[in-house]
């Protein structure tokens, strides 16, 4: 039996994603990219979109793994105000995966300035062998907060504002976040998808 491979060793994407396949009635075995090994490279996410980075993961992997579905993902924040920035650098918009500088940045570009609409998008990528590439999006609106607030979360969360919840995400309890979050839309969109994408298995 194929498993789906994550491209990524996160344990709480694992059960997400177990939980949106047991959702879907797709009895596959998930399991996180450390199970290929040492043999995965280094991957330099330099695409210049979401979905571009994405296919990049999906597809290394997946060369490794020609047997398997790898499920790859992307994501990150677009601020109006800063023509889209962090966009594709938002994990190491200020440095290497720092949060607390990546916010003090974006607050710092954005001043005291009152238009500050923004977008977290998320971008998932699945690639197996004989059928094309199935592509899933998801995107919450937001607003950026003046200064940090909660204690929740990772990233951005402290300063993305959600208006349904007039909260932040870092604000949100978990099952809160999981009703609009980004990847939360796009794991939803996944699975719709997913049923008719597994039974074109034989068209080569």
């Amino acid at each position: 039996m194929p498993r789906i491979i994550l491209a990524s060793n996160n344990a709480h994407k694992i059960t997400e994603l177990e939980a949106i396949l047991a959702a879907s009635h797709i009895d596959l075995p998930v399991v996180p990219m450390r199970a290929l090994g040492e043999a995965v490279p280094e991957i330099i996410e330099d695409g210049a979109t979401f979905e571009a980075n994405a296919t990049k993961k999906a597809l290394t992997i997946a060369s490794l793994a020609p047997d398997d579905f790898v499920l790859a993902d992307d994501s990150g924040l677009c601020i109006d105000a800063l023509n889209g920035e962090p966009g594709v650098y938002s994990a190491r918009y200020a440095g290497d995966h720092d949060d607390a500088a990546n916010i003090s940045k974006v607050l710092a570009k954005l001043g005291t300035t009152t238009h500050r609409d923004a977008q977290f998008h998320s971008v998932l990528v699945l690639a197996g062998p004989g059928r094309p590439n199935l592509v899933a999006k998801g995107e919450v609106a937001g607003v950026i907060t003046m200064t940090r607030q909660g204690e929740a979360g990772f990233g951005y969360d402290p300063i993305f504002l959600v208006p349904q919840f007039n909260k932040t995400f870092a604000e949100l309890t978990a099952d809160e976040k999981n009703q609009v979050s980004h990847r939360g839309l796009a794991l939803q969109a996944l699975a719709k998808q997913l049923p008719a994408w597994l039974k074109g298995e034989s068209h080569n």
